[in-house]
């Protein structure tokens, strides 16, 4: 397939040939949510913690005899039904993240590049650099592109102007070809790729 590919200065730069294999791909939602699931598992800290029975700090001792109160059998003061006592069942530290195959990783980066082409949100761009680091110039210059919420994948590396002036752009973010992912793309309207993308994602995916 075709496309058009500008420059930052909303200007053509001629065309470029895309992948049918990497950029026609249908539709997948059930792979996408399987990659989505599987990267925002492994973002997950893990860290949360609550005291169980034993490792409340007091002591063992039972807090009443066992027979002619009247009242419940109970041991110490750490147990469950008490305040301040242990909590059973809790959450304790633990890895969240799972195994996913390569190959259903790999589909998923497709499948969502696929579906930004098929959805007319995809932009080839000629590349991704301006000369100054001003959050004012490359704002200008993505507004006159229409592209107010994008994600914008360069190749090796991304330009250190270009990335300085879209910290301060909320609906901006911009990767290098090897942060490409699946979770990104999909949160964006929008998705550009400067020529050098184009060729590394192709090299990788194919």
């Amino acid at each position: 397939m075709k496309a058009d590919v500008k420059t930052l200065e909303n200007k053509k730069a001629g065309t470029i040939d895309l992948a049918d294999e990497v950029f026609g791909l249908p539709t997948r939602a059930d792979i996408l949510h399987r990659v989505v699931n599987w990267q925002l598992a492994k973002r997950r800290a893990g860290t949360h913690k609550v005291k169980e029975r034993g490792e409340i700090v007091g002591t063992g001792a039972k807090i009443y005899k066992q027979k002619g109160t009247g009242r419940a059998r109970h041991s110490s003061r750490k147990t469950v039904q008490f305040r301040g006592g242990g909590v059973v069942h809790g959450p304790r530290v633990r890895d969240h993240g799972h195994k996913l195959p390569k190959k259903v990783r790999s589909l998923g980066l497709k499948t969502a590049m696929s579906m930004k082409a098929a959805e007319g949100n995809l932009f080839i761009l000629d590349a991704a650099a301006i000369d100054d680091m001003k959050t004012k110039t490359l704002s200008g210059k993505l507004d006159a592109l229409g592209l107010d919420n994008v994600l914008i994948i360069d190749g090796p590396a991304v330009d250190a102007n270009l990335a300085a002036a879209a910290r301060n752009l909320p609906g901006v973010q911009v990767l290098p070809s090897v942060g490409a992912n699946v979770y990104d793309i999909i949160r964006r309207d929008k998705l550009a790729l400067t020529k050098a993308a184009v060729e590394q994602l192709e090299a990788r995916l194919k």
